[in-house]
């Protein structure tokens, strides 16, 4: 049986991991611009000369910062781009040790105040790293824990929506409006308090359905369900509803886990037929934002149709054209 709480507590950290990488990326991107806008303030704050060198050096440790900023901010990566904080703070550090030891008097005690502050900014970049690393090797395993071996699989996705979080989670907690969105329901019928019936299409013209129940909620932030009995697609999942920065939009974060029907093959079928989950989950989200923002889902004259579109072009990743194809087109 899959274990929502677990799945809920692992998502939870996952959260605060991104969270504080964000964090991390708008403290880069204020040493950036200061770095960049006045550099000749943060020489005098940290007692280092008023050299050719350091009229050079200060503007590019400011520009390294934009960069850091920019990954923490839009990458989903937090570990990856933390690591990157970490290596130019260990330059940094070194940097200090190597003026600490040729200044004296107010400049060295400067420098001693910077070098504190930069080793206490190297420890939260640090943790976080580590955090992040560890999160991104182990934090999927509670989640799948009573799923068939390697018939399971474990999807998140994010989105921020501009509305406030109590209008986005009603919009949610009303279940019957899922299918709304998301492409693969047919229908969700609430048939009590916590409980509901749910149907969706399924690769080749199939369909399953099965019961559910939501396990915990807090209103306004976080909704958790499973499904119950002997569902043909055993799954459960996690949406939390979090203020963002803004003060106005709402953070959506989103974890599914479930079996598709016929284990690791079944999955590789119907990647291989444009039913790639991933990418599933992540159009889902883009249209929940359309609905609860517009009212609609906005479509394209390339797909008027919305879900009957996918009978007849399933959505897949982009990818470059293959070697067959680049031929067909030539010839034509």
């Amino acid at each position: 049986m899959i274990r929502p709480a677990s799945l809920s507590e692992g998502r939870g950290r996952q959260e605060e991991m991104q969270r504080r990488g964000r964090r991390l990326g708008w403290l880069s991107f204020a040493l950036g611009v200061v770095q960049l806008a006045a550099p000749g303030v943060m020489r005098r704050l940290g007692g280092v000369d008023d050299s050719a060198r350091s009229r050079a050096v200060v503007p590019v440790v400011g520009a390294r910062e934009l960069v850091h900023a920019a990954g923490l901010l839009t990458s989903r990566r937090k570990g990856t781009w933390a690591w990157t904080r970490v290596v130019g703070d260990a330059m940094d550090l070194t940097a200090l040790g190597v003026a600490l030891a040729h200044r004296d008097g107010a400049r060295r005690r400067r420098l001693v105040g910077v070098t504190g502050a930069v080793a206490g900014i190297t420890a939260l970049d640090l943790l976080t790293a580590v955090q992040a690393t560890r999160e991104a090797r182990t934090g999927s395993a509670p989640a799948g824990q009573g799923l068939r071996k390697g018939g399971s699989v474990e999807l998140t996705a994010t989105t921020t929506i501009r509305k406030p979080p109590s209008e986005v989670y009603a919009f949610w907690r009303d279940l019957e409006n899922l299918p709304t969105f998301m492409a693969h329901l047919e229908q969700v019928r609430t048939t009590g308090d916590r409980t509901s019936h749910w149907s969706a299409s399924a690769p080749f013209g199939k369909s399953v359905e099965w019961d559910a129940e939501i396990t915990d909620e807090t209103p306004g932030e976080k909704i958790v369900w499973r499904s119950t009995g002997e569902a043909a697609v055993p799954n459960a999942g996690t949406v939390r509803f979090t203020p963002a920065p803004d003060g106005v939009s709402t953070e959506v974060f989103v974890v599914l886990v479930y079996e598709i029907p016929g284990g690791a093959v079944g999955k590789a079928v119907a990647k291989y037929f444009g039913e790639e989950p991933h990418q599933q989950l992540d159009d889902d989200l883009r249209r929940f934002k359309q609905v609860v923002e517009t009212g609609e889902v906005v479509r394209s004259d390339g797909a008027p149709w919305g879900k009957r579109a996918r009978e007849e072009f399933p959505q897949r990743p982009a990818q470059p054209l293959s070697d067959s194809e680049l031929a067909k087109g030539a010839d034509a």
